[in-house]
């Protein structure tokens, strides 16, 4: 039952964010610093959730084979490859360090 109950109280927050989001005033989203901030805040919890999920195993920092697969997504980025691409490479080099490395 107190799973149902923790669902229950994520699905009322959510829709209270939600209504929040739209009683904003039009005039408060038209300032440069929100949309400044609503331009670069997505970017940056991409960028945090890549990192943690790079990097981290529970409680601990690791740099196993998922670290090579980021690498070899930037080398692919930095050469303006497609985004399918990217991943590809991201993932037979992953694919490649852990079939190596055991």
């Amino acid at each position: 039952m107190n799973i149902w109950i923790a669902i229950g109280v994520t699905a009322f927050g959510c829709y209270l964010v939600k209504l929040a989001g739209l009683l904003v005033p039009a005039g408060v989203l038209e300032r440069p610093l929100v949309k400044r901030l609503a331009a670069l805040l997505p970017v940056a919890l991409l960028a945090a959730l890549t990192a943690q999920q790079t990097f981290a195993d529970g409680r601990v920092l690791v740099l196993d084979a998922r670290a090579a697969g980021l690498v070899a997504a930037v080398v692919a980025l930095l050469l303006r490859a497609p985004f399918l691409v990217v991943v590809a490479a991201a993932v037979l080099v992953t694919a490649g360090v852990r079939a190596v490395g055991g």
